[in-house]
């Protein structure tokens, strides 16, 4: 869009240029979006129960979502069974943003606290996560919301994959390795309230990254809309 601004020299028609530029954007991220969905079939081979973090739909893309974008296309596909969404303290974008692209969608899910998912890994109730991605360095390491490293880590012992999806222009070219990503800090009040509403005392100290990064060889594989990514990542050419 800048480009756009920038590029072109009679500013009286530049509405309309900008605009049109918005709406290819646009096309090209529901396209993009479409092609991820295609390509997570590749990793059902039979009717799974899925967990998935933070919120990957339409209420966070121009498409269909880029994780949950594939949940959709497989339930569709008779691959789905049961989607387990964690809630995705400290904001909630599971419990409220997931559940309700889910419910929309009639796919049966249930919203978990954060914690709960190692429990139910244990219990053989999980068979995959897929999450989505802020960030992705040439190596594969990862950037994505907070507790999402937990769930790779959970994953690497109870022997269940562990998929990223997002597009290609996630890939931070300049990005060698997850040490080069810096994670933002939140400010405290994200925590100790809620809604306004005070929950714990604002004297506390409080460490709120808004962000973690899970390492390259915990991820099983990451999914774009050019393919199926398997280890070992090397982005430099995409």
């Amino acid at each position: 869009m800048e480009k756009v601004y920038e590029n072109y020299s009679s500013k009286s028609k530049i509405y309309n240029l900008l605009l049109k530029e918005a709406k290819k954007i646009h096309l090209e991220d529901i396209e993009m979006c479409n092609k991820i969905a295609l390509n997570g079939q590749l990793i059902f081979s039979e009717k799974l129960n899925v967990l998935t973090h933070c919120n990957t739909g339409k209420l966070a893309t121009g498409g269909e979502g880029t994780a949950l974008s594939i949940i959709l296309l497989a339930f569709k596909n008779n691959k789905v069974n049961h989607v387990y969404v964690d809630e995705t303290r400290p904001l909630f974008q599971g419990s409220r943003l997931t559940a309700f692209e889910l419910f929309k969608a009639g796919i049966p899910f249930s919203i978990n606290t954060d914690s709960t998912a190692a429990f139910l890994m244990q219990q053989k109730k999980v068979n995959i996560v897929i999450t989505g991605a802020d960030r992705i360095a040439l190596n594969g390491d990862t950037a994505n919301k907070i507790g999402t490293y937990n769930l790779a880590v959970l994953c690497k012992h109870h022997k269940i994959p562990f998929y990223i999806a997002a597009p290609t222009s996630t890939i931070d070219k300049k990005c060698n390795s997850g040490k080069n990503i810096v994670i933002e800090l939140r400010d405290k009040s994200e925590l100790n309230s809620y809604q306004s509403k005070q929950i714990t005392s604002n004297n506390y100290e409080v460490y709120a990254p808004a962000f973690d990064i899970t390492p390259h060889n915990l991820i099983t594989g990451i999914i774009s809309e050019k393919s199926l990514h398997l280890p070992p990542f090397n982005f430099g050419s995409i």
